[in-house]
């Protein structure tokens, strides 16, 4: 009889090469979520870790936040272990240089005029509870649009889910897309049934997902708004229970990617006490086929050309259209 390892016993057995083996870029351009809002405190020095780098985030006099490269170009000092903010800048811990939120010095102590040199960051913006960053050649040329769920009195406040998983962030993404899945992972009667529409950097899918929840039959509205490589919006709305989810999907290194999810479940309006209940339900229902997920990505390897059945054509569109994330070179 064959071995066939239990999901507990994946992780202990040897990796194969070919799992960490990606024929795209590691880092797609476009916008990605370093922290929520609250997560980065006036007066604090957040040390970060994407995108294959050291980071620090902070605030400035101003309250924006901004997110540069973490080592002083002084001496190589991480800015993040014992730096601290002085009037809006980030304070060296090794000689006291200063660095304001746009990167460049503002004071060296003992020279004669601040040096001219800058630590190395990213476009921020601010918006919906979350702090955003652009990654790309150029300066961005599009926005992600402010999440109405995040600071609405309709939903609870989120469910905070985070995994790590050594895959790339774009076979993140295709899960989405991937119609028979549904039905082995998330308990759908048959695969789901998707329409696609893409415009520019902007992509969604449309259907219902139906599926019995402790003994009820649940048929709900299933749609999901992609905005560029990092960021997605799937809202399920229906008579149970309505969610809103925020997945947000960063490259660590050149092996591993972060899935952070922030769950905002509706209240709903004529039973609001029932809302911690509701909140139980779906962790008990949702979270544990998530992490059912992250085991199978961890060793999954990428097949440039998958063989598909009839009715999966989700993965070839998303495809299609998550290559223009990527330099020319390296499109599909």
């Amino acid at each position: 009889m064959p071995f066939r390892p239990r999901h507990d016993k994946l992780a202990a057995l040897p990796r194969d090469p070919r799992a960490d083996a990606y024929p795209m870029p590691t880092v797609p351009h476009g916008w990605y979520v370093m922290l929520r809002s609250h997560e980065l405190r006036q007066g604090e020095v957040v040390s970060l870790h994407y995108f294959g780098r050291a980071l620090i985030a902070f605030r400035g006099a101003d309250d924006r936040p901004a997110v540069r490269d973490a080592h002083c170009p002084h001496y190589g000092a991480h800015l993040g272990s014992g730096g601290k903010i002085v009037d809006g800048a980030v304070e060296c811990p090794f000689h006291g240089w200063r660095f304001g939120p746009d990167g460049q010095c503002v004071k060296a102590p003992f020279a004669h005029r601040s040096p001219k040199v800058s630590l190395g960051g990213f476009p921020v913006r601010e918006h919906s509870g979350l702090i955003f960053v652009y990654v790309g050649s150029d300066r961005p040329t599009w926005e992600v649009p402010e999440i109405g769920e995040a600071g609405s009195r309709h939903f609870a406040k989120p469910i905070d889910d985070v995994c790590r998983a050594r895959i790339h962030i774009q076979e993140m993404r295709e899960n989405i897309v991937d119609e028979s899945h549904f039905h082995f992972i998330h308990g759908q009667s048959e695969p789901l049934v998707q329409e696609w529409q893409s415009k520019g950097p902007f992509a969604e899918v449309r259907g219902r997902i139906r599926r019995r929840i402790l003994g009820r039959d649940i048929d709900n509205t299933f749609d999901a708004f992609m905005y560029g490589p990092g960021v997605m919006v799937v809202r399920t709305e229906g008579a149970f229970l309505s969610v809103t989810a925020i997945a947000l999907t960063t490259p660590i290194d050149d092996r591993t990617s972060e899935m952070r999810m922030l769950y905002y479940i509706r209240i709903p309006s004529r039973f609001p006490f029932l809302t911690p209940a509701l909140k139980i339900i779906f962790r008990r229902e949702a979270l544990g086929e998530v992490r059912e997920e992250v085991r199978i990505w961890d060793h999954k390897i990428h097949q440039p050309r998958p063989v598909l059945l009839t009715h999966e054509k989700g993965i070839k569109a998303l495809r299609r259209w998550y290559a223009q994330f990527y330099p020319p070179l390296h499109r599909a």
